[in-house]
This record gives structure tokens, C-alpha cells and sequence, in this order.
């Protein structure tokens, strides 16, 4: 049978964390000194005289400390050590191990079952003391460890859901970005367009878009919102209304005169007004580039404004490749700033490609960036790849150059392709 005593006096000040201590030992004399001294010291002490008993014990209450004899009938005290280790509880327990061994092998051998100490018997009362008070250091530690760990465990299940929380309504925001795309492919008759819009992240600052003008012209836009995330997705989306293929009265690159039609605004001058309502309505930090294109289908005339975005690129039907452009300074930076307008003709066969920097600055694995010589290869290596193919086309190539497909900025682009004349019968 087990014995337990409690005594009210203080506790050793570096033990403060043990409070419940057994005593297992097959001499009640040697138990019974032990004892006396654990008295002293402010323990709830319980007893043993076996290692069969002891793991009974340990069961019901969970001990802080165990002071064991090595040598004991039945079960021995390496046996019960390791016994003891594989029970499964919350808190450490520290054990000592009570023997007359003293050679080197001894003590690895009590190592090897899970002690933590060993003392020589006879037991001196001053080193028992000194004993248990380290290993109530001990105990203290792995006590307010396992506090930090399960405050650790718990933020970082409340960051999950979270996270968790922010990541569906991330896919959710993806999804309302890429709506602002609905119309990924629209054939107009003598040409194609298709667009691209590839987000780094859930979403990103990145936009293209395509607005009627009237039956023969079209409005075609790239553009790219500084930095990436959440703030640059949101302001896409404002960007969108102003340029809405929806609601013409809503769209400032569009003008209805008194007779109630609807006129296009010069693309420069349509680029300077958004520049002054980024500056004068919007209170942001963000500033974007863009490059607005007028395209009249007729003629095949493409009017253009840049604000920094990258240079437009035409590729003839004999698959010849231009870049180029004037650059231009980026929407939101500077008051007043003025955009300069260019043209271009697209013949039958030709096509217009304007797109993200995204695209030129995909960078391989020794990071080398695509570059406008890179886009020239691509696009003459997909030149028999028309509308949404030649975007899946392009995407593979830049994930090949790439060696991942997940890209360090947003891809976008808008193809603009003139179908090839008939021939003649």
C-alpha cells in the first residue's frame, strides 16, 4: 500500500514548482529517512515499495518527482524508469535515481532508462536537498515552456482561421478581379482580340480591358497599378469604371455630344484627365501605368498614348517584329503632366500586342530578364498562334524561360490581330 503525507511548511524556494514527490523503495528504513527529510521541506510525499506499486501510483496522481531505488524485486528501478517515460502525461516528471553504483557504465545505463540524477546511498540530506532543487529548476523550465508553447499552439491556431478567414476571401476577390475581364475573346469582324490577365498572387494591379467606340472603332487598354496585394487590386477596379465598356457616360476616354452621340476622346488627352482625378480625387499612393490605344477597324489606323508602360509591339504578316514607343511618365505621379499621342498602321495579318512589364521582366533561374529581345523570339516562335492560344502559348513560354510558373509580378496583355485579306479568286 502507498502512504501519503502532507506537510504545511514552506517548500525549498528552487522547488517551488514540485509538489507531489514518490518514494519508492523495497526498505521501509530507507523510505522512512527520506521521508523525514521531505517533511522538512513542505512535500505531499507518497510511497512505494515496489515499481509494480509505484506505476499505480503515477497513474492516479502524476508525480513531480521521483525519488527510486536501483535495486528492487519484481521490477528494478531502470525497468520502472522506463516504464514511467512511456506513460503518457502533461508535465515532466524528474527522476532520481537512489543506487550505490557509482562506476561510469552504471550511470549511462540510468541515463539510457530516462533518470535525470542519481543519488549515492546512504542519502546525504544536504545533497538530497541540493538535488531537488535543481530538479525543480528543471521542472520550471519545461513548465513555463509548455505555457509558451500552448499560448504559441493557440495564436497560431487563431492566426490559422485567420488566415484561413483572409485566404477565402482572397479567392473570392480573385474571382471579382478577373470578372472585371469578363470578355477574354471578341472577334469584331476584320480583327480579333483577346486578352490575358495572369496575377502573381490572389490578385494583383494589373488590367486590360476593351470598350466600344462605335461600330468601326475600339478602345483597348494595359494597365499596371504600382505594387501588388489588396490596395493595387482595388484600385484596378476604380480604374475599370473609368474606363467601363458598360456604361459609356461612366467611361472618361469617351464624350457625348448634345446630339447624344458618342465621340472618342483623343487617347493623351483621355490619359491627362485620369492623371488629374488620380491626383485630385483619389487619396492614394498608388500611381499606374498605361497605354491607351483608339483602334479603327476600317483602316487599321491604332492611335496611342504611353504613360510608361512598356514599349506597344506590332508583328507584320511576314512576321517581322517593331517595338517601340515614347514612353511617357506614369498616371498619379506628376500635376499636370502631358502625354504624347502616336499612330501605327495594322495592315491585314499584322498584329498589335500591348502588355504588363510583368512580361519583359520575367527573369530565369540566374536571374537574366526576358527583355524585348526575349518577347521578339517568342512572338516569332508562336507566329502561327492566333488568339487565346497564342496567350496559353505565351504563358508556357515564360514559365519555360522561368523554370516556375508562379511569376514574381502580374502578366497582362491585349492582342489585337487583323485577319489576313482572302485570296483572290
Amino acid at each position: 500500500m502507498s502512504t501519503r503525507i502532507s506537510e504545511l511548511s514552506p517548500m525549498l524556494p528552487d522547488a517551488a514548482d514540485i509538489r507531489k514527490v514518490l518514494v519508492v523503495d523495497d526498505s521501509r528504513l530507507q523510505r522512512q529517512i527520506l521521508v523525514t527529510s521531505l517533511k522538512r521541506w513542505g512535500f505531499e510525499i507518497f510511497e512505494a515499495c515496489s515499481g509494480v506499486e509505484a506505476l499505480e501510483i503515477c497513474r492516479q496522481i502524476a508525480p513531480d518527482l521521483i525519488l527510486s531505488d536501483w535495486m528492487m524485486p519484481e521490477m528494478n528501478g531502470l525497468d520502472f524508469c522506463r516504464a514511467f517515460r512511456a506513460m503518457p502525461r502533461e508535465g515532466y516528471g524528474y527522476f532520481i535515481l537512489l543506487t550505490s553504483k557509482s562506476e561510469k557504465g552504471d550511470i549511462a545505463l540510468g541515463l539510457d532508462a530516462g533518470a535525470d540524477d542519481f543519488l549515492t546511498k546512504p542519502v546525504n540530506a544536504d545533497e538530497l536537498r541540493a538535488r531537488i532543487a535543481a530538479g525543480g529548476r528543471i521542472v520550471r523550465m519545461e513548465r513555463e515552456l509548455s505555457d509558451k508553447n500552448r499560448l504559441v499552439k493557440s495564436t497560431l491556431e487563431e492566426l490559422q482561421k485567420l488566415y484561413d478567414s483572409l485566404d477565402n476571401d482572397l479567392i473570392e476577390a480573385k474571382k471579382l478581379q478577373q470578372s472585371l475581364v469578363s470578355e477574354r475573346y471578341r472577334d469584331l469582324g476584320p480583327a480579333e482580340v483577346s486578352l490575358l490577365l495572369h496575377s502573381s498572387g490572389h490578385v494583383g494591379g494589373d488590367l486590360v480591358g476593351m470598350y466600344p467606340i462605335n461600330e468601326t472603332r475600339l478602345g483597348l487598354y494595359s494597365i499596371d497599378v504600382s505594387g501588388h496585394g489588396i490596395s493595387s487590386a482595388l484600385m484596378t477596379a476604380r480604374l475599370a469604371g473609368y474606363l467601363s465598356a458598360t456604361s459609356p457616360d461612366q467611361n472618361v476616354a469617351l464624350v457625348r455630344t448634345d446630339s447624344g452621340m458618342i465621340l472618342p476622346r483623343p487617347p493623351a488627352e483621355t490619359i491627362a484627365t485620369l492623371n488629374q482625378l488620380i491626383l485630385g480625387e483619389l487619396e492614394t499612393e498608388h500611381y499606374f501605368t498605361l497605354l491607351l490605344a483608339d483602334v479603327n477597324l476600317d483602316t487599321g489606323t491604332v492611335t496611342m498614348a504611353q504613360a510608361g508602360h512598356p514599349n506597344p509591339v506590332v508583328q507584320r504578316a511576314d512576321g517581322c517584329v517593331e517595338i517601340d514607343g515614347p514612353g511617357g511618365l506614369p498616371v498619379g505621379l506628376i500635376d499636370g503632366a502631358a502625354y504624347e499621342q502616336f499612330q501605327l498602321d495594322l495592315h491585314p495579318g499584322d498584329r498589335l500586342m500591348i502588355y504588363s512589364d510583368g512580361i519583359v521582366e520575367c527573369s530565369n533561374p540566374q536571374g537574366q530578364l526576358l527583355s524585348e529581345e526575349g518577347l521578339t523570339l517568342i512572338m516569332k516562335d508562336l507566329r502561327q498562334t492566333h488568339g487565346m492560344a497564342f496567350m496559353e502559348s505565351l504563358i508556357w513560354k515564360m514559365t519555360d524561360y522561368s523554370g516556375d510558373g508562379d511569376f514574381e509580378d502580374d502578366v497582362s496583355a491585349v492582342l489585337l490581330e487583323f485577319k489576313p485579306s482572302l485570296p483572290a479568286t
